[in-house]
């Protein structure tokens, strides 16, 4: 058998240097790629290390967690005791769970015979499973499933922070109440320009028991202005609550918004409640998140010029909607 050195070191190179700037990238922590380098460098020379027969008593649990302690510490220096623990903890749990979606895929892809033919008994009876992954498939696969748990990662995280800014929202007129999630979005600064009312725009089809039949599908084509223009055949009893808010949309020309006044618009966001009787409902045809998560998009200016003020508001991602 045939061993390339030199390729075994740059393949554990690419691969530690991976492992250690994924952490570096879930525990927020500032990279140095000389510190990264060389700490990939130490793990890589640790598996040369085992085609030398004389150091075979280096491969041991001791031994190993050792080195693992020494790249952490080449990679992000020690700190503090709880933030090199936290560390440690992140970098074991990448690497677990890289190791954990190549054997996995590894399984995924091989069919019945295969999976049999590894299966043996020893003389005591007991049962084995005999595994072989290719080199290659272990290089590609890694980064593969490195990537793969980055994404998940980010999605969560993205997820958790846009979390923070959803509340239940509730909004009343003559006595009818619709309730829905909605999403705080500080670039929001959609307002009729008359009275400089501020609109918090929601899913027509909350109103759906409320609207005509047929103004869902007439909202979703985008022209509500015309819905305006035939209300004399429409039978709506709120027709005297209706607007029309003129605004502009990204990569779009100016456009008009139907908006209804309410009586009172209620805001729960966490643990604070905010009510604002100055505000417009702006009615939007389509679907405001591909996931459902929300069904509303909160102006700010409810939320700072209502009774209750809600404060430590961060700027949200940018929404869907810009307007």
């Amino acid at each position: 058998m045939v061993v390339y050195i030199d390729l075994i070191f740059i393949t554990n190179l690419l691969i530690d240097g991976a492992l250690l700037w994924l952490t570096a990238w879930m525990r927020k922590q500032r990279l140095r790629w000389w510190r990264i380098t060389v700490s990939a460098a130490v793990g890589a020379l640790y598996v040369v290390m085992m085609f030398l027969p004389e150091l075979s008593f280096m491969y041991t649990f001791i031994v190993k967690f050792v080195l693992s302690l020494l790249m952490l510490w080449i990679a992000f220096g020690f700190g503090s005791l709880q933030n090199y623990i936290r560390n440690m903890g992140a970098f074991y749990i990448i690497n677990f769970a890289a190791a954990g979606g190549i054997i996995g895929i590894h399984y995924l892809l091989q069919n019945t015979g295969e999976i049999f033919n590894g299966i043996w008994y020893t003389a005591s009876g007991g049962l084995s499973f005999e595994l072989k992954i290719g080199f290659w498939f272990t290089f590609i696969m890694c980064f593969v499933v490195l990537l793969w748990f980055k994404l998940v990662h980010a999605s969560r995280r993205k997820l958790e922070n846009r979390q923070e800014y959803m509340g239940e929202v509730s909004v009343e007129i003559a006595g009818y109440r619709v309730s829905c999630t909605g999403l705080l979005d500080t670039g929001n600064q959609l307002a009729d320009p008359l009275t400089r009312t501020p609109v918090m725009v929601m899913e027509a089809a909350l109103w759906k028991e409320k609207l005509p039949a047929t103004w869902l599908e007439r909202l979703s084509e985008g022209e509500p202005d015309k819905l305006v223009l035939e209300l004399d055949d429409a039978d709506f009893e709120w027709r005297d609550r209706l607007r029309l808010v003129p605004y502009r949309g990204v990569n779009r020309g100016s456009a008009f918004m139907l908006a209804m006044k309410p009586d009172a618009v209620e805001i729960r966001i966490g643990a604070q409640t905010s009510r604002a009787v100055k505000v417009l409902i702006g009615l939007d045809g389509g679907s405001l998140s591909g996931d459902k998560s929300y069904q509303a998009i909160i102006h700010p200016d409810l939320v700072r010029e209502s009774e209750s003020v809600i404060t430590d508001i961060k700027p949200p991602n940018p929404t869907s909607l810009s307007l």
